[in-house]
This record gives C-alpha cells, sequence and structure tokens, in this order.
C-alpha cells in the first residue's frame, strides 16, 4: 500500500503479511492509524532534524515499532504525543549513528497552495525555512518538548509523560527551548549562521 506524504512523495506502507491485527486493541486498526497519522510523524521527523531524504525511511521505522507495541497504547492518552514518542526515539537512534555518516541529501520541496500569490508563497516558504533552522540550533532534547509544547500544543503533562521526565525537567527544557529557539531566529534574520 502506498499513501502520500505531506511533501507529495509517497511513501510505502508495510503490507499486512505478519501483522497479527489481534494484538491491536480494539477499535485501532494500524493501516488507519498510518493513513491518518503519517504526515503527523514526518512533520515530526522532520521537525526533530531528519534529513528530507531520510524522512521516509524514518517514517516507516516508526510505525514499524508503533505496530509492535499496539498492544500497549491506552486510549485514555491523546494518540499524537504517543506517537511523537516513537519519531523522538527513532530520530535520537539515527542521531547517534549519524556521525558515521557524511551524506548530503536533495532538498524536498513541500506542495504548495496553487491558490496562494506568488509573493505569499514565497514568505510562507522563507517562514518555514526559519523555523526549521531555528529548530536545528535547539538542543535535541529540549527540541522535543518544545515542539509537542509550543508546535502540537500538547499539554506538559502529557509530554513528561510521552518522554519519560519529570515534569520540572519538562518545564526546563522548555524554557532553555524557547532562549535557544528565539536567538537562533534572531541569528537566522541577520544572516548569521
Amino acid at each position: 500500500m502506498t499513501d502520500a506524504s505531506p511533501s507529495g512523495q509517497s511513501i510505502t506502507v508495510i503490507s499486512g503479511e505478519g501483522l497479527d491485527a489481534s494484538e491491536a486493541p480494539r477499535g485501532l486498526d494500524f493501516h488507519e492509524l498510518f493513513a491518518t497519522h503519517a504526515p503527523y510523524v514526518w512533520n515530526a521527523l522532520r521537525r526533530l532534524g531528519a534529513a528530507p531524504s531520510d524522512l521516509e525511511d524514518w517514517t516507516h521505522d516508526v510505525f514499524v515499532q508503533v505496530h509492535g507495541h499496539l498492544h500497549e497504547y491506552d486510549p485514555s492518552r491523546p494518540i499524537r504525543p504517543w506517537l511523537f514518542g516513537f519519531a523522538f526515539r527513532v530520530a535520537s537512534q539515527h542521531r547517534r549513528r549519524a556521525y558515521r555518516r557524511h551524506e548530503l541529501g536533495a532538498s524536498v520541496h513541500e506542495a504548495v497552495d496553487a491558490a496562494a500569490l506568488p509573493d505569499a508563497r514565497v514568505e510562507a516558504e522563507q517562514d518555514r525555512q526559519l523555523v526549521l533552522a531555528a529548530l536545528q540550533s535547539v538542543d535535541f532534547d529540549r527540541r522535543a518538548v518544545f515542539t509537542l509544547y509550543e508546535l502540537d500544543e500538547v499539554p506538559m503533562e502529557e509530554i513528561a509523560r510521552t518522554l519519560g521526565i519529570p515534569l520540572n525537567t519538562a518545564y526546563s527544557r522548555l524554557r532553555v527551548g524557547r532562549t535557544e529557539f528565539a536567538a537562533a531566529v534572531k541569528r537566522l534574520r541577520r544572516g548569521e549562521r
């Protein structure tokens, strides 16, 4: 099965072969979960620093892990922070291995709304690139908290639970992450790296 990513690229969904649907909680269909939340996971990974050339593979890795843990999902909790936890762990694993790799990926551009005026599209793309570049300047652990809280609007208690950290640590990471993000935005707007 194939689905489209936010950039318009196709994402290959692992087939149902070898997947035991009886392990999934009642009402949580893996293929529906993938179809509904793959774009969210794709964006979460991008915000966590995945190179455009890695997004499809990392998204696939996340959903392979999700499938293995479907039986652990607590339906009383929101699904997106739970999925973000998997994305965070996959990104962490790849970051630890990244020092061995030195490849340059081609830039992948996302589909742009054809109805928007050209000036508005350019400005929106510049803002998006600024945010992504500034996020890269934020420490990885703080970036996860910042992204969940500021961009995904997840309550802090859920963030702490999802990332397995104390609540005060989550608040501290958010505070420092905000400072790092704001400093990065100012620096990038001045044209510094």
